[in-house]
């Protein structure tokens, strides 16, 4: 592929405690705010959601991480608007404004996940190609990292998942309890900080699975299957088992395609009805990048 040009990626973002249950991210930003530089990038850190950090709740008011549309940032204050919708603001205010000259060059969104992704990187754009091979560096770099406390898998997942309108970029790193901070955890985020070609093991989103509910009361009837809990970004096959019943009976996969399961039991996507992600895995060439010059 043709080279692409792109101008000099010098202010960066690094954004925690969007969800205020989420641990890692925001003792990270704690840690990192004794810094002023990342290289020769100036560094902005911000804990997103800090009035939810206090109270270690996922938000307060609505969730924040839905709240960076165009139309919700555009839109008037009242007193009535919830504190997130006004947090986003402030947030566009202090990055952005979003999509103008004046915008940070790299945000990233530090998230905890209660489901077994390991280290997941979701990406907003196919073709947002900094990003990408910051990603490709992470991927190359944590091959030949070997944690003796890692619990979750090794090797780096890119998501590109353009269901959400929010940051340019989100590190996802699971399992950990909302509410908590695990070690093993904290690490494996932090080494992504310190720390061309083709990226591998790049999911598409294709659709959102809900459980099976009461058509009177909508109240949850089943279960993830056991074999399907904890087995994210494994092959789903027709005809295997995705929920049990609170009765006792088998839900199988009536799809036509072999897809990917990802957020597989996520604590917080009850509220959102839903149990799993289903992705589409391919392979991705990004072209090698130059710096413009003045």
């Amino acid at each position: 592929m043709e080279p692409v040009s792109l101008p000099p990626q010098s202010r960066v973002a690094l954004c925690g405690g969007t969800h205020g249950n989420e641990m890692s991210g925001v003792y990270l930003v704690r840690e990192l705010q004794k810094l002023e530089k990342v290289g020769s990038a100036t560094l902005t850190t911000v804990i997103s959601n800090p009035r939810a950090v206090q109270m270690c709740k996922r938000y307060t008011d609505v969730d924040l991480n839905r709240c960076f549309t165009d139309a919700i940032l555009s839109s008037p204050v009242t007193d009535a608007t919830p504190y997130e919708v006004r947090r986003a603001q402030e947030l566009n205010t202090l990055l952005g404004p979003k999509g103008s000259a004046g915008a940070m060059d790299l945000v990233c969104d530090l998230h905890n996940t209660t489901a077994n992704m390991g280290l997941s990187l979701i990406s907003y754009s196919a073709q947002d190609w900094v990003i990408l091979h910051i990603y490709r560096q992470i991927q190359v770099s944590r091959v030949s990292i070997q944690l003796n406390q890692m619990r979750v898998k090794d090797k780096v997942k890119l998501i590109q998942d353009l269901i959400f309108e929010t940051t340019s970029a989100s590190i996802e790193v699971g399992p950990q309890p909302h509410g908590v901070v695990r070690a093993d955890i904290f690490n494996i985020m932090k080494e992504c900080f310190n720390s061309g070609g083709e990226v591998d093991d790049v999911y598409t989103f294709v659709k959102s699975i809900d459980y099976p509910r009461d058509p009177e009361t909508n109240q949850i009837t089943a279960a993830i299957h056991p074999q399907l809990q904890d087995r994210d970004f494994c092959l789903l096959h027709p005809g295997d088992p995705m929920f049990l019943m609170f009765s006792g009976e088998i839900v199988k996969y009536e799809g036509v395609e072999v897809l990917h399961p990802y957020f597989v039991n996520e604590c917080a996507y009850y509220e959102k009805s839903i149990a799993f992600h289903l992705a589409r895995k391919m392979t991705l060439t990004i072209p090698p990048l130059r710096v413009k010059r003045d």
